[in-house]
């Protein structure tokens, strides 16, 4: 029988659709632009299919709000190994971990960020632990190559991995990232289970995108409302259009005027008109076009909008395939499938999104 120990970080990407970047330290402004938790819903999927695959795994968890409910909306019978605060912190998501980790469980499966990923590998490496860990992504920052790339994704690899590999966890400095710089620092390497649909850590893409710009730019309409993705590719976009867009944030733009700079998902919807087009470039390493580091871009938005997809073509080169995880599986069904990617003045690519 598997042992899995399950703790889930449940204030965990409330900041993305709010346009915060994060939730560290920002919970109560967060709670004050209406950000709800996302972090349950992601839970429940990942345990879902865990269950429908290995109905009669032992799980381990924490009580409310940090995994109980969640796992027993699965199917799950779980042991409760702490009993967190009515605010929760990440001495409680490490506490979770040291008791799992006493208790010798095969896998620690949580549900979080970066930030999460951190309190989780660091406590196992503390411990002098080689038990794999394995994310669910629920933050705003999922740069780190042990989440599973959806939630249903982690689970089903929950329930049937045979074998692990060393893996980095990265963690990305909040109030830096949230200023427009990116600095991320090597927090831990621990072993994570071997299976196709983890994603990979963020990389950089090379490769020119003057043409891309150009093209892009000569073909801008007047009466359509655009809404600029965070991104180098993006911003330079962005500059050529005259304005100084937010280099991690999500502007809305019409006809010269900046409408939105670094909004929400509420001051993008706001924002939009009767023509809306998405402009947004995948994540160097990932893929991920959607659902890591642009919140903001809900399914409410994205619904409302086309999409243009940027890319140099060093970048499609080294992804192979493009990726959703928007929170919403209707939608994430609806985006998959081929594309055309913009990768120069004229010309196009086309990649599936999967």
């Amino acid at each position: 029988m598997r042992r899995i120990g399950f703790v889930c970080n449940p204030i965990a990407g409330m900041g993305g659709r709010v346009g915060l970047k994060g939730t560290d330290g920002k919970l109560a402004e967060a709670r004050e632009r209406g950000a709800e938790p996302r972090a349950p819903e992601r839970a429940f999927a990942a345990l879902e299919a865990l269950y429908e695959r290995l109905p009669d795994a032992e799980v381990l968890t924490a009580g409310d709000p940090m995994g109980e409910s969640e796992a027993r909306a699965a199917g799950f019978d779980p042991a409760i190994v702490h009993e967190p605060g009515e605010e929760t912190t990440a001495a409680d998501t490490r506490e979770a971990v040291r008791r799992f980790l006493d208790r010798d469980v095969d896998l620690v499966l949580f549900v979080g960020g970066d930030g999460t990923a951190t309190d989780v590998a660091e406590t196992v490496t503390e411990a002098g632990s080689e038990t794999p860990i394995l994310g669910v992504p629920a933050g705003v920052k999922v740069y780190s190559s042990v989440f599973g790339v959806t939630p249903r994704d982690a689970g089903r690899i929950a329930a049937a991995f045979d074998a692990t590999e060393s893996r980095e966890v990265s963690d990305i400095d909040e109030e830096a990232y949230r200023e427009g710089e990116v600095r991320a620092t090597l927090r831990a390497v621990v072993n994570v289970p071997v299976a196709e649909e983890l994603q990979s850590s963020k990389q950089l893409g090379g490769g020119s995108v003057e043409g891309l710009v150009r093209g892009f730019v000569a073909g801008v309409d007047p009466e359509t409302t655009y809404v600029f993705a965070p991104g180098g590719t993006v911003g330079a976009i962005e500059a050529a259009l005259g304005f100084e867009g937010s280099p991690l944030g999500v502007d809305v733009w019409r006809d010269g005027e900046l409408l939105v700079r670094d909004g929400g998902e509420s001051e993008v919807l706001g924002a939009l008109s009767e023509r809306n087009v998405i402009v947004v470039s995948p994540i160097g390493g990932q893929g991920f076009v959607f659902g890591r580091g642009n919140q903001q871009l809900s399914p409410a938005v994205i619904r409302r909008c086309e999409i243009e997809i940027v890319a140099s073509r060093s970048k499609l080169d080294e992804i192979g395939v493009l990726r959703v995880d928007t929170g919403d599986p209707d939608l994430d069904e609806e985006l998959r499938g081929w594309t055309r990617v913009r990768v120069g003045r004229v010309e196009r690519r086309m990649l599936q999104v999967v």
